[in-house]
């Protein structure tokens, strides 16, 4: 393990703050601060934006974005037993270090900062894919983030960045190839963490683009959930639900309606929204 700053091994950390992983908490420590450096480059240049970190516990991320040169991090803790040692990483960095302590499903992101914003995490397996939505309706309504560095577990973050006719391609990856520019940074294996996952793990890195001429995205969220709602059905019986002029969407996106969901890009997808939104607006 690297030294990449003066406080103590995250190992001695954990042990005298008793910080042993909840499972409830869909907590997996990152020990090996070189690695956490090399996550935290992958957010670079760090130097002029606030970072907001969601789940640091014991803080390995946290010390990787601050020793990488992060200009502030606001690190967002559920587990009060991790506070302690998340405080004691603020006093090393004094002024770049705020730590709130709640849940960060409920926190109101645009409240906590004000400029260029970049979200870099090892976020809570069991919370991460509403989390990432979530992220991206605010960033919907208002451009708010620059990045998001995020870790998944492989398997959703292989969803996040499919490409049509792939086994992972579905919702998740239409809303985030819509809205981002996503690829994956760095595959991480289970023997990084403690206590080790069952499942391999993956940094999806997402640049959000300029929106502009679009459909509303709960128009996209509504016409993908109709469309992979039976995958494996034809789009003319799949898009029934939506009850509209399905003849109107074949046209948006040139299509015939025999396809099935997976064969269509983001762009066909975005056509057919804008078609049901119209719709919807001029019955």
């Amino acid at each position: 393990m690297s030294q990449i700053d003066n406080l103590p091994p995250l190992r001695d950390v954990i042990n005298r703050h008793e910080l042993r992983a909840k499972k409830e908490l869909g907590q997996n420590f990152l020990l090996d601060l070189n690695l956490t450096a090399r996550i935290a480059r992958i957010a670079s240049p760090l130097d002029q934006s606030t970072i907001i970190e969601v789940g640091p516990g014991p803080g390995g991320l946290t010390r990787g974005l601050l020793a990488e040169g992060a200009k502030k991090v606001i690190a967002i803790e559920r587990d009060e037993r991790a506070l302690p040692a998340l405080q004691e990483i603020a006093e090393a960095y004094p002024g770049r270090l705020e730590v709130i302590s709640g849940d960060a499903m409920q926190i109101d992101y645009r409240q906590l900062v004000d400029g260029p914003t970049k979200l870099v995490a090892n976020l809570p397996y069991n919370i991460a894919t509403p989390l990432l939505t979530g992220w991206l309706h605010l960033q919907f309504e208002a451009p708010l983030f620059e990045s998001l560095t995020l870790m998944f577990q492989k398997e959703v973050a292989d969803r996040i960045c499919a490409q049509p006719g792939s086994k992972a391609y579905g919702r998740l990856a239409i809303l985030c190839g819509w809205m981002t520019d996503a690829h994956i940074a760095l595959n991480v294996g289970p023997a990084a963490f403690t206590p080790p996952p069952k499942v391999s793990s993956a940094i999806a890195h997402l640049i959000p683009k300029t929106m502009s001429n679009v459909p509303h995205i709960k128009s996209i969220e509504t016409v993908t959930r109709a469309a992979f709602g039976q995958r494996r059905k034809m789009l003319r019986q799949s898009l029934k639900s939506l009850s509209v002029d399905l003849a109107v969407l074949y046209e948006a996106a040139d299509i015939k309606g025999t396809e099935r969901a997976e064969e269509l890009s983001v762009d066909q997808f975005v056509a057919m929204a804008k078609a049901f939104e119209a719709q919807r607006s001029n019955p």
